[in-house]
């Protein structure tokens, strides 16, 4: 840690502090103009077929809620870009003010804001919820399931959408598709794991069903805000924790307290980010404003798996070349066990009611099918042509 004090570099905390309040200048891409019109062009002719009156000239504000520290980047950054183009796109008729986690309310109360009208749009994590709905799991991730491209084939073009918004109706919310990590990495260790055995007793940060197989093995999976990760892993409060990917970590500083970075991320192969709207709030909307949204919350999509992309292996060659962090793929025995357990942990939340029952049959149903396409085209491109 000696290098970190040089009076040339920032202090990890200074960087940590400094990352998550990040803030960037964007400006609209001219690409924006041919997917939101091409979202008007839908409207258009939506509005012909329902004889629905002009375009009204009202203005509608709203607050959007979200789980991520202000200006946090990608996530953040990416909701304060949406806003902009939808505000572009309706010439000011629809006017989105986003807050960060805890400038208006705390995180973790997205869903409750939302659902009672404080707030009329959220950005987060399905899981996040998971308490109130177990089902919203699989519209974020599965330990040992589909990763970013496939989750995206089951929600936008396998009918995973429509159980989405059938399953948020209940609760007076409309989701939308808000973006993807891609594969994320399996975590930072303070000590090398070279078998099952040290996963016994070792306290990991990590939430969702992925904590709860991590438990099966003897481990304990704990609960650690985003601020609080780096100290209590430098403390030995937590032995490990997952986060994000490179990019992320590199920022949050954990190099300089676990050496070993773990892959891949099998808790979290392509976890999905979510929007959810207001129903009430949405359905008020003339009916271009509501596919403006559609339109952005598509995009945002596209531009957060891509900016997770062309970001991760920058940040992971620094990480291994500058910093001498220890790139490690977990021993089989693990990968073997947490595999296992994985599928006991998702079929125990599949027969939590006959809800749960439907969709995890879709989502099941979908993955089996397409791992037949994936051998046949993605492995074999790993495999054969990018080899």
């Amino acid at each position: 840690m000696n290098k970190e004090n040089s009076p040339n570099k920032k202090q990890p905390l200074q960087n940590r502090r400094d990352f998550l309040k990040k803030s960037s200048v964007v400006t609209l891409a001219a690409a924006s103009g041919a997917i939101l019109l091409n979202g008007c062009n839908t409207v258009t002719e939506k509005a012909k077929t329902v004889n629905i009156q002009p375009t009204s000239a009202k203005k509608y504000q709203w607050r959007m809620v979200t789980t991520w520290p202000p200006k946090f980047p990608v996530l953040g950054e990416g909701l304060e870009m949406m806003a902009k183009w939808i505000k572009d796109a309706s010439a000011g008729r629809l006017d989105i003010k986003v807050y960060g986690a805890g400038e208006l309310i705390p995180p973790l109360e997205c869903f409750d804001a939302v659902r009672s009208g404080g707030a009329q749009i959220a950005s987060g994590v399905s899981y996040y919820w998971s308490g109130k709905i177990p089902a919203a799991q699989f519209f974020a991730a599965l330990p040992f399931g589909m990763n970013a491209q496939q989750t995206n084939a089951w929600v936008m073009n396998g009918g995973g959408l429509k159980l989405w918004e059938d399953l948020y109706a209940e609760y007076g919310l409309v989701p939308f598709a808000g973006g993807n990590t891609g594969v994320q990495m399996g975590g930072w260790f303070r000590k090398e794991l070279k078998g099952l055995e040290d996963l016994k007793g070792l306290k990991m940060r990590m939430p969702g069903l992925g904590g709860k197989v991590l438990a099966k093995t003897g481990a304990t999976a704990v609960l650690v805000p985003a601020t609080e990760l780096y100290t209590n892993l430098e403390r030995g409060v937590i032995d490990a924790t997952e986060w994000i990917g490179p990019y992320h970590d590199y920022n949050m500083g954990f190099y300089n307290v676990a050496k070993y970075y773990y892959y891949p991320g099998w808790h979290e192969p392509g976890p999905m980010l979510e929007l959810f709207a207001n129903q009430k709030a949405f359905n008020e909307l003339p009916l271009d404003l509501r596919e403006i949204l559609r339109s952005a919350s598509s995009r945002l999509a596209m531009w957060t798996l891509g900016e997770f992309e062309a970001k991760n292996n920058t940040y992971l060659q620094k990480l291994v070349k500058e910093k001498g962090v220890q790139l490690r793929k977990y021993p089989d025995e693990i990968m073997q066990t947490l595999k296992k357990y994985s599928k006991e942990v998702v079929n125990e939340l599949a027969n939590k009611d006959a809800r749960t029952k439907k969709i995890f049959a879709s989502y099941d149903k979908f993955r089996q099918d397409i791992i037949e396409w994936s051998k046949v085209t993605e492995q074999a491109f790993y495999r054969d042509i990018q080899g």
